[in-house]
């Protein structure tokens, strides 16, 4: 995790109606806070932007309206409102979302014995992540950023009930994007069985999902993430 710049402390009033609660994380783009509504003690998430990633709000804007195009899937957090603030000498944009009770794919897997999942646990993760990231495609956008550190766990038991966080810019949804976010699902999934380490232990019908994370063969074998959810529905399991 990157290092905060602003380093807001709990009690912070970042609007006239939010004050901090907890930082979340640090990004690219800014900080991430826990903050509480002064009036209900209602709790949001706070994402700050750091003015020189957000020039012209442009940054902002483009995650407000994504999340409300995409409002309707249910992997996504809810985008509330923006709001500003001054820090010192500069104004900060703010985007407001919901708050998700949950802990990060990657924290979740270090409490896991082995630190990994196993295969068949591996594949209910993956077949939520797959049909989450389907709905974001049919609806003609992308996410661009997946990660273990943006997908938060929210329940687990005999399947996953998962929430995605923060999303990349990179234009235009194209071709190209689509195969990126399967990329990189694929390689969530490589890595919650263990990664390398444990790799050729598993059965081939893990293998055949992971490809050997070579991307030629992926985007040979799952043309798409609904091929690659259909697959997994279908699937002979052995082990």
């Amino acid at each position: 995790m990157r290092k905060p710049i602003l380093k807001l402390q709990p009690g912070f009033p970042i609007t006239n109606q939010f004050v901090v609660s907890e930082h979340l994380g640090t990004g690219w783009e800014g900080e991430v806070y826990r903050v509480e509504e002064k009036n209900t003690g209602i709790e949001r998430v706070a994402k700050i932007f750091y003015p020189h990633r957000n020039v012209k709000n442009k940054s902002i804007n483009f995650y407000a309206k994504k999340l409300h195009k995409l409002r309707n899937c249910s992997i996504l957090i809810h985008y509330l409102s923006q709001e500003e603030f001054y820090y010192g000498d500069k104004m900060y944009a703010v985007l407001l979302s919901d708050f998700v009770d949950g802990i990060p794919l990657e924290q979740f897997l270090t409490r896991q014995p082995g630190k990994r999942l196993l295969p068949f646990q591996a594949l209910h993760l993956l077949h939520a992540l797959a049909k989450g990231i389907e709905d974001i495609h049919l609806n003609k956008e992308y996410h661009g950023d997946l990660h273990s550190e943006n997908v938060i766990v929210q329940r687990y038991g005999l399947g996953f009930d998962l929430k995605l966080i923060d999303m990349y810019h990179w234009g235009r949804p194209s071709k190209a994007n689509y195969q990126f976010d399967m990329e990189c699902l694929i390689r969530i999934f490589y890595d919650a069985l263990g990664g390398k380490k444990h790799y050729q232990k598993h059965p081939d019908s893990i293998k055949e999902i992971c490809c050997g994370l070579r991307k030629d063969i992926m985007r040979d074998r799952f043309r798409s993430v609904s091929q690659l959810r259909a697959h997994i529905e279908n699937l002979e399991w052995s082990y």
